[in-house]
């Protein structure tokens, strides 16, 4: 990803729902170890993209360790 683009969460959180959708969660998990301004959308995301693969330990496992207050998406993915 071009160093100018890492910087938007927006741009980052699409990458990662659209690696996931086509199965490249390493890429996806790149993405989100970079991203800086993590916020409940990038959770979100991710652990979309972990039920979406059928990864549901990791799922839960990154949903117990969110220290943000949850939203009914992330209660609806989960």
């Amino acid at each position: 990803m071009p160093e100018n683009y890492r910087n938007y969460v927006v741009v980052l959180n699409s990458a990662m729902h659209m690696l996931m959708k086509f199965g490249d969660i390493q890429s996806a998990e790149r993405i989100f170890r970079l991203n800086k301004k993590k916020d409940i959308i990038t959770y979100n995301a991710i652990i979309k993209g972990y039920v979406g693969n059928e990864m549901f330990e990791r799922a839960l496992d990154l949903f117990e360790q969110i220290h943000l207050n949850f939203d009914s998406v992330t209660y609806t993915v989960v």
